[in-house]
């Protein structure tokens, strides 16, 4: 199959700061920057483009990332993305800066998350708690085209590699740092460096400190640089580690409070652990993609595979899996900007329950590969490296059992609100709606005392209908909303009686229930999108036909008696994800053009 050539289909803009400052969040402002990447990347299928899929696989084995990749990306100013619009930069929405991201992480995570996240994931705990002089030197240092690394602290349940860690003292007008950390994305490369740090003997939240340290301007006799780590996913990132002994760093590297380490950590995830798997979605669109390509142009069992019924069925429930965690990033990111106070619960469901679903996902399409899933060249390799890719996204502290410890705590208090409070604004549904600014007062580790997720599914239980908008599926999606309030109700008790046995327990039963948790907010998800979302600009996202079918996926997932799901329901999905592959569309919630 020939692909279109990107610049005869993606408008072009002059440079990567499109416009002034002030809209740089918009939703015009998005699609114009995506369209400009997209073109400056090129075709991944073309395999005469220096920066597709054939470069891709071979830098892979090298265990690099393509330096022409690195130059296009400072071309177009990419670190500018994590840059607030106050300090220069054009990061005005959160939403929108996973979108931006998309692109990379469609053609290599390891792009992605290297030349970019690692530098967002350290500048987040710069907005978050610094000086106007750290962060005005932080953006400096980024919007010339610099490199940041962070080393967070060891949790209990971080999925590090390894415990270790850095201690810092007070000394002569500031302090010495000394130990390691075995694993820190381009600690090699960065000029710039967050450290958390252990500052206090005791456990608990006032036992670590984060300091932010030029590393150009550090002693170099008292730093060394500690062997690279070759991982199985993400090869090209240089998984380094970091060494200081007796570093002395002046008083004014202090990032936020003496002993307020954990707690700006903690702050910091609300954003990271939402922003983070939104960018990393578009991996599972390439996994998609690559699989549809086999099955349109190679078939399954000698059977073209848009015939083959079993691949028809795993083809849409991909393609679905991927609209509702979409529908899930976009409310958690957006709910950053209107409802901080939930965005610690709702960023850690993102981040636990995206790589599960889409590492389930991939496991559905590999057996469409069948044999050809484990090549790591050729038309079809890159899907073996971004299988590989993926789980590697959801290490560190952001790991599943990191991110349920998060909400078991929160769970009894938000279960006793679920039927009690408003329905939520519907610009949370509603990427194209501006935001206002984020307030990273407001994200601060506290219990949220509203859940907007579960009042959209109450209130949408609650609501009369009229027949038009579900068309003939208006009574079966009444049912629907209905059984899954239902198990609302369920859970919430279930929920309620954690109190009794202490909030911070974590078990067995408290884990399950966070699972069936995070699953209702992405029912909600849905829901909100197609009651309130892009349907007025999407006839695909207006019919019910998608919601009806993630709806019947998701209470599968819950496990849940549901009604007879309607035969042909899939069908009008399945045409949707040909179209898409064919015109070179997204297979996310927006549709936006793509090289192909």
């Amino acid at each position: 199959m020939t692909s279109t050539t990107p610049s005869d289909t993606l408008p072009s803009t002059a440079s990567g700061a499109t416009g002034a400052p002030e809209a740089a969040g918009s939703e015009a402002a998005a699609r114009l920057r995506i369209a400009d990447l997209e073109r400056r990347l090129g075709d991944p299928w073309d395999e005469a483009n220096p920066l597709g899929h054939t470069a891709v696989l071979a830098a892979d084995e090298r265990g690099e990332v393509l330096p022409e990749a690195e130059r296009v990306l400072d071309e177009f100013g990419l670190n500018a993305e994590f840059v607030p619009t106050a300090l220069g930069g054009r990061m005005e929405r959160a939403d929108v800066l996973a979108r931006v991201l998309r692109p990379v992480f469609r053609r290599d995570p390891s792009l992605g998350f290297g030349y970019g996240a690692t530098s967002y994931l350290a500048a987040s705990a710069v907005w978050a708690a610094g000086t106007p002089e750290q962060q005005r030197s932080t953006a400096e240092q980024l919007l010339g085209g610099g490199r940041l690394a962070v080393a967070y602290r060891d949790l209990a349940h971080g999925n590090a590699f390894l415990r270790d860690e850095f201690t810092a003292r007070r000394h002569e007008g500031g302090f010495l740092v000394d130990g390691e950390k075995k694993v820190i994305s381009n600690a090699d490369r960065a000029e710039g460096l967050v450290l958390f740090c252990r500052t206090g003997e005791a456990q608990g939240g006032q036992s670590h400190s984060a300091l932010l340290l030029d590393r150009t301007a550090l002693p170099a006799e008292r730093v060394r640089d500690l062997p690279r780590h070759q991982t199985l996913g993400l090869r090209g990132c240089r998984m380094g580690g970091l060494g200081l002994t007796d570093c002395p760093v002046p008083e004014d590297a202090l990032l936020g409070r003496w002993g307020g380490g954990v707690e700006l950590a903690l702050s910091s995830f609300q954003l990271t652990r939402s922003v983070l798997p939104s960018m990393v979605l578009a991996g599972a669109d390439t996994l998609l993609r690559t699989t549809t390509r086999f099955a349109v142009e190679r078939g399954v069992r000698g059977r073209p595979g848009v015939l083959n019924p079993l691949a028809r069925a795993s083809l849409v429930g991909a393609f679905l899996d991927l609209l509702i965690c979409d529908s899930l990033a976009l409310t958690s990111t957006r709910a950053a900007h209107l409802y901080p106070e939930a965005t610690q619960v709702y960023a850690s469901a993102t981040k636990y329950l995206l790589p599960i679903v889409l590492t389930d996902t991939s496991y559905d399409l590999s057996v469409l590969l069948g044999s050809n899933v484990y090549l790591r060249d050729g038309e079809f390799g890159i899907f073996q490296k971004h299988v590989r890719d993926l789980p590697v996204t959801s290490l560190g502290h952001s790991g599943a059992a990191a991110c349920q410890s998060t909400i078991i705590p929160q769970l009894p208090g938000l279960a006793a609100r679920w039927f009690a409070g408003p329905a939520p604004a519907a610009t949370l549904f509603r990427p194209g709606d501006g935001l206002p600014p984020l307030d990273h007062d407001r994200l601060r580790p506290v219990a949220a005392a509203y859940d907007p997720l579960a009042a959209e599914l109450v209130a949408a239980e609650g609501e009369p209908w009229p027949d038009g908008p579900a068309g003939e599926y208006g009574e079966l999606l009444r049912t629907l909303v209905s059984d899954l309030t239902g198990h609302l109700a369920e859970l919430r008790d279930a929920c309620r009686s954690l109190s009794l046995q202490g909030r911070s327990v974590a078990n067995p039963r408290s884990y399950a229930l966070v699972d069936r948790y995070t699953l209702m907010l992405a029912v909600a998800s849905c829901l909100g999108v197609w009651r309130h979302g892009t349907g007025g600009s999407d006839d695909f996202l207006a019919d019910p036909v998608w919601l009806l079918a993630a709806l019947f996926r998701l209470g599968r997932r819950l496990g849940l008696n549901l009604p007879q799901q309607p035969k042909g329901l899939e069908e009008p999905v399945f045409q949707e994800l040909l179209a898409r592959y064919h015109d070179g569309s997204s297979l996310d919630l927006y549709r936006t053009p793509a090289a192909h």
